[in-house]
């Protein structure tokens, strides 16, 4: 079973996910599996997945914002916002938005071009968990979270920026 970090810990990943929607043309392969699938695989199959075994999530590219999932993301356990290439930034935005505008309480997983050197940025905007690209190591990633003490604006993790908590 591959493994993410979530919640600063090292775990294994039960969830699969779902490149595109050929993938799920036969959905009894996945027969209580937990899935990820595309948010254009959510939007059409959304009646199907609700009568299946095992959980759904959604993830989403970094071009889709979390409103077009519709008022029913407070039903997910997990949103997946993919960083197609590192240098990709819209999913920081993503996060955030879910985190703090919209209230999502659930797991935000970073899926994706995800590096070491992202990790305390993102976990800064809300995410909690990420599925590192495979030629990162888990173990040495644990240590981004750490790479700095303090952080002088306001994040999801401290909304009051460094200036304001002296």
């Amino acid at each position: 079973m591959p493994k993410l970090i979530r919640n600063r810990k090292i775990v294994e990943d039960s969830w699969i996910l779902i490149r595109d929607a050929k993938d799920l043309e036969d959905l009894q392969r996945f027969s209580g599996s937990d899935l990820i699938v595309p948010l254009s695989c959510w939007l059409e199959k959304q009646a199907t997945f609700k009568g299946r075994s095992g959980r759904v999530a959604v993830w989403l590219n970094s071009d889709e914002v979390p409103q077009e999932l519709g008022i029913s993301f407070h039903e997910l356990d997990l949103i997946a916002l993919n960083f197609p290439i590192f240098s990709d930034g819209r999913s920081y935005s993503s996060a955030r938005e879910l985190r703090t505008n919209l209230g999502y309480k659930g797991e935000i997983r970073a899926i994706g071009d995800v590096l070491r050197d992202q990790l305390f940025y993102m976990s800064r905007c809300g995410f909690d968990a990420f599925a590192m690209r495979e030629d990162q190591n888990l173990e040495s990633a644990l240590g981004a979270f750490s790479d700095f003490t303090e952080g002088y604006q306001a994040s999801v993790d401290k909304p009051i920026p460094l200036f304001r908590r002296r």
